[in-house]
């Protein structure tokens, strides 16, 4: 990314190279979601990101984000169940995904409605890597855990990182922080500097 800039942000500055992980923790309200959006194409910015050495521009907003995902803390649900958010191509892959995950056999079939708040979270995050972005953008992925799924999604996201996906997360867990990425960065006055 270079001089990336949008709204309380930028410019910001940085590279992350696949299978690297790097966090941004900071104040609430310092704009790391804002900086995720900013790099999925979701919230209006300026400057150049790209990827591969390919600008985000030339590729067309749908491709970016199949490339490069955005999890929100937060996630967003169309269907009412948690299966009809797989394909038929993606479904089995999922089901190993949910056990990996601590998630119950029979979770695709229940209400969304019904989950609970670590649930979807955790289905957000799985919806996400059965697509196989190459750079996953992961708003506070473990908020909502408790500590035996919270290392059990860890565990998973180093496995992911391996295998050449680039992570950028926001926590406020400087622990997790320090465990998952190579590199942690504070979002402060709109800038990113190093922790």
């Amino acid at each position: 990314m270079n001089a990336l800039r949008g709204h309380r942000i930028g410019p910001v500055s940085f590279d992350l190279c696949p299978g690297e992980c790097a966090a941004v923790m900071g104040a609430s309200g310092a704009g790391k979601t804002l900086l995720l959006r900013l790099l999925a194409d979701l919230d209006p910015g300026e400057g150049r990101v790209a990827l591969g050495g390919v600008d985000r521009d030339s590729v067309g907003p749908s491709n970016w984000r199949r490339r490069v995902m955005f999890v929100p803390a937060v996630s967003g649900w169309w269907a009412p169940t948690a299966g009809e958010h797989f394909t038929d191509g993606t479904r089995a892959q999922a089901a190993v995904l949910c056990r990996e995950l601590r998630l119950p056999g029979d979770i695709m079939d229940r209400p969304v409605g019904r989950l609970s708040t670590g649930e979807k979270q955790r289905l957000a995050l799985i919806r996400a890597l059965v697509e196989q972005p190459e750079i996953l953008l992961l708003d506070e992925p473990t908020s909502g855990l408790d500590p035996e799924a919270a290392l059990a999604v860890e565990a998973r996201l180093a496995a992911v990182r391996e295998g050449g996906t680039g992570i950028l997360f926001v926590t406020h867990d400087i622990g997790q922080a320090w465990r998952m990425a190579g590199r942690v960065y504070q979002l402060k006055g709109g800038g990113l500097q190093p922790a």
